[in-house]
């Protein structure tokens, strides 16, 4: 194995929740030497997403915050001033989802940061950005799907805003983030210096749905239909069979026309409605209709063998059991089991892209609150007196590291 890309870089992970862990994981899952600062209660999400062992280790969190050391303080006591200042000058990277307000209480705004370190490089993800009459507001997930335009994906296809059931806009501007700072280390490579990077999730969700739906409006002046018909249909969705569910996408006029001999229906590929993409597009909802309808005649397992045959796209619909259990994800490795100190044997996502590079992945489980006080101050130069003194005072946090820490 080799040494990977990001060894040597330090990040100071001031997040918490899904937006900043996403992308901070990353950069600790390629080497980076990532410092989550929590304060004595830790993050939010060692309460949020599932039951945990031990109390602080939900299974959301230890999926976000693997490869990462954990430093407990109180940044509000008088005595944290002196480790804020070590870790701002010692930072290659900050990355922040705090609001602007606290962290210039705090003495952690881009400005403190870079009279610390000039060359550093800080994110700041904020819910929407400063030029903006919204900026500063608070903003979670959801607030973000539903201003976005995400929600209304949903409601343009089935009557009724709905969010997605899953945390998509944290995870899409988590990996913005990721983009970002990666190209900001580049440019400081090739010019030494950092910069202050403002990620905001509203416009970059904006973004994101207006691609996909802006529709004849991307014409200036016209005030034509938005969005995408063929996914907003109420019919774009897993389809029925004879025993189950299952995804099919046959959007060339080849892959429809061998749709249509599948399902007994070879005359529909000189049907216009249905004679060409274009053809299609325009009666996507009685398309689907009439796809829909054939595919009732066989099992999810008959038809994926019959597609497969005629190279149109379909494969079974999975719920999320079925997805541990598909023997792909076997195959490929996605999923390890590992040993976590604290709460046991645990299953954990892989990193799913391959390169070339042999870079060494070797995993760190999540850490409790404060597991990793001791060791990043003493990294940082604190003498042992000092530490022991700054946890004594309630400045500092050290969390139990577990059962096989304990026994050494």
């Amino acid at each position: 194995m080799t040494t990977p890309p990001l060894k040597g870089v330090r990040v100071l992970d001031l997040t918490s929740v899904v937006v900043g862990p996403v992308a901070t994981q990353f950069f600790g899952d390629y080497g980076a030497d990532v410092i989550k600062v929590e304060a004595p209660g830790g993050d939010l999400l060692r309460q949020l997403g599932g039951q945990s062992k031990s109390g602080s280790l939900s299974p959301k969190f230890m999926n976000l915050n693997r490869n990462k050391r954990s430093l407990g303080i109180d940044m509000k006591a008088p005595g944290a001033r002196a480790v804020i200042d070590k870790l701002l000058e010692t930072s290659d990277v900050v990355v922040t989802n705090m609001r602007p307000n606290a962290l210039k209480r705090l003495g952690l705004d881009y400005e403190a940061a870079k009279a610390k370190n000039p060359k550093v490089i800080y994110a700041h993800v904020v819910g929407f950005g400063t030029g903006g009459r919204y900026a500063g507001k608070p903003a979670y997930d959801t607030i973000i799907q539903g201003m976005s335009g995400v929600a209304a994906t949903n409601y343009r296809a089935h009557g009724e805003p709905r969010y997605l059931p899953m945390v998509m806009a944290d995870h899409t501007v988590g990996f913005v983030v990721i983009q970002f700072v990666l190209m900001a280390l580049l440019h400081r490579h090739q010019t030494g210096e950092g910069q202050f990077i403002e990620i905001p999730m509203y416009e970059n969700m904006a973004a994101y749905v207006l691609a996909e739906h802006m529709g004849q409006r991307v014409h200036v002046g016209s005030d034509g239909p938005t969005g995408d018909l063929r996914v907003l249909d109420p019919l774009a969705q897993p389809t029925k069979t004879k025993d189950s569910y299952i995804c099919v996408s046959a959007n060339s006029d080849k892959q429809a026309f061998a749709l249509f001999e599948a399902i007994g229906k070879p005359e529909l590929k000189d049907d216009p409605r249905f004679c060409s993409v274009k053809a299609r597009f325009r009666n996507v909802s009685e398309y689907h209709r009439t796809r829909n309808a054939g595919l009732l005649q066989k099992t999810t397992a008959e038809w994926v063998a019959i597609f497969d045959k005629l190279d149109v796209p379909a494969m079974p619909f999975n719920t999320f059991e079925d997805l541990l259990a598909d023997p792909h994800i076997n195959d490929v490795g996605l999923i390890e089991e590992i040993d976590h100190p604290i709460e046991g044997r645990i299953r954990n996502v892989r990193l799913p892209t391959k390169t070339t590079a042999d870079w060494d992945q070797t995993v760190r489980p999540a850490p409790a609150v404060g597991q990793d006080t001791t060791e990043i101050l003493t990294d940082l130069g604190f003498a042992p007196d000092a530490i022991t003194e700054m946890v004594d005072a309630g400045v500092l946090v050290q969390g139990a590291k577990g059962k096989a820490d304990a026994a050494e």
